[in-house]
């Protein structure tokens, strides 16, 4: 048994979801994974299912039913966690936009250094992304300052899915009530996590835009997450926050 799960969204990721399951699978610390698939019409769920018979204590699927946003997958990833007895839980993409070998960074975070939220920061020291276009740079960088102007929150990096979160924050935050599913969801989480008092820190990696399969990014999630930042600063003024 293992103290730390990696919950990896998917959507059709067949070119990249049985690298990246070997690839931590290799790692020096122990990870279990649990692949959220949202009916990937590719197959992916497949490929999960025939690798479970190689790892079949260390990989774990869970089938949905139609593309029900990313929030909503990390959701049921948390709680089929919580019901589990890990102690660090991973945020992590298929499609290695996020280095594997990180993992182990963020949760040395937790585990040493008393973060109880640990983000792979893109923006904590200038720049760190790799393969993207201009555009896209500059509209998360923008983002994010828009994020702290807004919040009053101090993290550079606020629509980062990568993330390791100590068991305590995800038991203490009322999941149920987290209302955004697209990137916004990954602002939510990070501003809820410092209201109810959590130490929330970033940790510098580099972000390398996936080289196989297509990005979900649409404008749609894009509006959620702007106009959503004004709805749950306001929302915020109205909730208690004690743990």
């Amino acid at each position: 048994m293992t103290d730390s799960i990696v919950i990896i969204p998917t959507y059709n990721e067949k070119e990249n979801i049985e690298r990246i399951i070997r690839k931590v699978f290799s790692m020096e610390v122990p990870f279990h994974i649990l692949v959220v698939d949202d009916g990937s019409p590719d197959g992916t769920a497949q490929i999960v299912k025939s690798l479970q018979q190689e790892y079949p204590d260390q990989l774990h699927i869970e089938e949905r039913k139609g593309k029900l946003g990313l929030g909503t997958a990390y959701i049921h990833g948390f709680k089929w966690s919580l019901a589990r007895a890990y102690e660090f839980i991973f945020e992590m993409d298929a499609d290695f936009s996020h280095n594997p070998d990180d993992l182990i960074r963020l949760r040395e975070a937790c585990l040493h250094d008393g973060a109880e939220m640990a983000i792979g920061s893109r923006y904590i020291k200038g720049v760190n992304v790799v393969n993207w276009p201009m555009k896209r740079v500059l509209m998360s960088y923008f983002a994010s300052g828009y994020v702290r102007m807004i919040t009053r929150i101090d993290i550079r990096d606020a629509t980062a899915g990568f993330v390791c979160f100590r068991r305590k924050v995800l038991q203490t935050i009322p999941l149920d009530k987290i209302k955004f599913v697209g990137y916004a969801f990954q602002i939510e989480m990070k501003f809820t996590a410092i209201k109810y008092g959590f130490n929330v820190v970033e940790i510098p990696i580099i972000f390398t835009d996936r080289t196989l399969g297509t990005s979900k990014m649409s404008t749609k999630i894009f509006k959620e997450a702007f106009f959503g930042v004004i709805q749950m600063k306001i929302a915020s003024f109205f909730k208690n926050y004690n743990k």
